[in-house]
């Protein structure tokens, strides 16, 4: 079952076609990666899917229904988010109070509640399985800027969580993370993927390759390959525009590519 389509999906900026004619469906519960080469179109496609920047041609299609048109909060409220390349969080409040933000927000609830907290015990349960979810549980009561990089970019999808989403994009979730801090987050992807339908923008090759169901391949603009790890890393246009010649024949040690 498809849950999410993009339907020959294009926007131009005078003559500059960022993104061009692209056509693609994703499937319900399937962890799917797209890679390019800088300027392929990436986080533009990603800004198209969920409205953070309207498409001169084509549409999305979220469960049957055209949301093309409709608000980014209205795509949230369907069950459509996202995460940034930038850090997206509430840096002055603690982990728990981030999280009880978008928490009340998906219930309707206003930013003054937060001095009542008390008195929503569904509110407060919910905010304590997210921490739980996240791997975030021992550091309810840190300030989100006295944390590691890493417990920031768990807490930042903590916040799509919170809205209760059914798909989930995330641009570039590695990216300013050591290795180990990389090894943590790819598990991590990996749990969302068990409930959640997960589209990912990553440059880290090693991990997408370990983690993704399907990969798709952008080139200056346009879908120029589709499918499962091993036939992507032998595909070769994807080698000759962004993995490299040598890359799935016999050299393994590119581990990340510029996205």
């Amino acid at each position: 079952m498809n849950i999410l389509e993009a339907k020959n999906l294009g926007v131009y900026f005078g003559s500059f076609k960022a993104v061009d004619d692209v056509s693609v469906a994703f499937e319900k519960g399937r962890l799917t990666s797209i890679i390019g080469p800088n300027g392929a179109g990436k986080t533009t496609f990603f800004n198209l899917l969920t409205g953070f920047h309207p498409p001169t041609s084509g549409s999305v299609l979220f469960k049957g229904q055209d949301i093309t048109q409709l608000p980014i909060h209205a795509k949230v409220e369907l069950g459509l988010t996202r995460t940034f390349q930038v850090l997206n969080v509430f840096d002055q409040l603690t982990v728990k109070e981030n999280l009880r933000i978008a928490v009340q927000r998906l219930r309707g609830h206003p930013w003054r509640l937060l001095a009542h907290e008390d008195g929503f015990s569904s509110v407060e349960e919910e905010v304590d399985r997210l921490l739980v979810a996240v791997h975030l549980q021992d550091f309810r009561h840190t300030r989100a800027d006295e944390m590691s990089h890493g417990h920031r970019r768990h807490l930042e999808i903590g916040l799509s969580l919170g809205v209760d989403p059914e798909v989930l994009l995330l641009d570039e979730p590695m990216s300013g993370l050591g290795m180990y801090e990389t090894g943590q987050m790819s598990d991590f992807i990996q749990e969302l993927a068990q409930r959640l339908t997960v589209v990912l923008v990553e440059h880290h090759m090693s991990v997408v390759m370990k983690i993704s169901q399907r990969i798709l391949v952008l080139q200056n603009g346009r879908l120029i390959a589709d499918g499962v790890p091993a036939d992507i890393q032998q595909n070769a246009a994807v080698r000759e525009a962004y993995l490299g010649k040598s890359y799935g024949a016999g050299d393994n040690s590119k581990e990340t590519v510029n996205a």
